[in-house]
């Protein structure tokens, strides 16, 4: 045993010098302490490097399918009441949403910008008695109520019991409501009282829409529908300009991650000319951020170009604020990272041993450096 531990005491790189050979300089001191003071610096900087964690980006090709595109929105409009904006999205595969009101919520704001009533779309329930059913009478005693669709029923059987499914069965059929005061349901809710009390008032619209994850658009206009042809409310009720002066407040094509920078947030735009058209062309870039846990955020980013359509003349436009979007085939990917710890402790030697071998450098240029210049003085004491 002793033979081995002899063979392993030859082996050491580092053979120890008795200390009645050391000489300590007052330079050597200096050094050290600098030395151990920039090992320091160096070794708190790679530690804080360690620590921190960095962003990978790649490229790669979207080959998803048949997934969704979440548009998450909050918008004012200052100069549209709220029972006359509508919202709608269609896309290129043909699917048409018309006056969305599911995950919409809208609050009714004054010429000062202050919240009068926030709702959940809707007209509301009747406010006289005997409401006229769909034979042509007025309801009896222990009747049940179904009232007529005017004519846009889809089966025998169809009751259209308030203006709103009223409205909806004109849609399913193409048509346009012009003056609601014909419709029963409408009078009798007061829709059209409804819509000349919100005169002067503007209209907060949020919430968000689920639709295919395909190239398309979504606008928020002041029109009832027939067929694809929008026919503007107000024609009924007062002949006025459009204003479509509005402030984007939030808008985003899926959830936040990280760093995200949403371009039209905090937008605001006012309308010089009546009855025009605003329109935002977007690209729209799919994304993934994974952070250093491993958690993964499916997203969007999205770059925009702005463009007002005038009215043409002699024709009368639609006016309206129109978001149209298409997907960029490429996705990008962020990918949370730091350095390993092979790798730290590999630059944390590199610091020590490296300034540890420069400092030894500078101690011996130093030393023997004085050590010859007082030589030189002493032999020229002595010549």
């Amino acid at each position: 045993m002793e033979r081995v531990f002899s063979k392993v005491r030859n082996l050491d790189a580092y053979p120890k010098i008795n200390e009645d050979f050391y000489s300590r300089t007052l330079s050597g001191g200096v050094i050290t302490v600098v030395s151990s003071i920039a090992m320091f610096l160096l070794f708190f900087s790679e530690l804080g490097l360690y620590l921190h964690t960095t962003t990978e980006t790649k490229l790669v090709v979207d080959t998803s399918r048949g997934e969704k595109l979440h548009i998450n929105f909050d918008i004012t409009f200052p100069a549209v009441s709220c029972t006359l904006l509508s919202l709608d999205a269609m896309d290129i595969s043909g699917e048409q949403h018309l006056d969305i009101r599911h995950d919409i919520i809208k609050k009714r704001i004054d010429s000062n910008g202050n919240v009068i009533e926030e709702r959940k779309e809707g007209i509301g329930g009747p406010q006289i008695e005997k409401p006229l059913q769909r034979h042509g009478g007025r309801l009896e005693h222990n009747e049940t109520y179904c009232g007529s669709c005017f004519g846009a029923e889809a089966t025998d059987d169809e009751c259209c019991n308030s203006c709103e499914e009223v409205r909806e069965a004109y849609r399913r059929k193409g048509w346009g409501m012009t003056n609601p005061d014909l419709i029963d349901q409408c009078k009798r809710e007061g829709f059209a009282q409804k819509i000349k009390d919100e005169e002067g008032e503007g209209c907060n619209i949020y919430g968000s829409l689920e639709v295919n994850k395909v190239a398309g658009n979504f606008h928020f206009i002041k029109s009832f529908h027939q067929s694809s042809i929008h026919i503007p409310d107000l024609l009924a009720f007062q002949e006025d300009s459009y204003n479509i002066s509005h402030k984007i407040n939030k808008l985003a094509f899926g959830s936040y991650y990280p760093g995200i920078v949403n371009p039209l947030d905090g937008v605001h735009w006012f309308q010089v000319s009546p009855n025009g058209m605003y329109q935002y062309f977007i690209k729209v870039v799919p994304t993934i951020y994974t952070n250093i846990r491993g958690y993964t955020i499916q997203s969007n980013q999205f770059s925009v170009t702005e463009h007002y359509k005038t009215p043409e003349v002699g024709r009368r436009s639609l006016p309206g604020v129109f978001f149209f979007y298409d997907l960029s085939p490429i996705k990008v990917t962020f990918t949370e990272t730091h350095i390993s710890f092979l790798h730290f402790m590999t630059n944390v030697c590199a610091i020590v041993g490296g300034i540890f071998t420069v400092a030894g450098i500078v101690d011996s240029f130093v030393y023997h450096g004085h050590k010859a210049l007082r030589k030189k003085m002493e032999i020229g004491k002595l010549g």
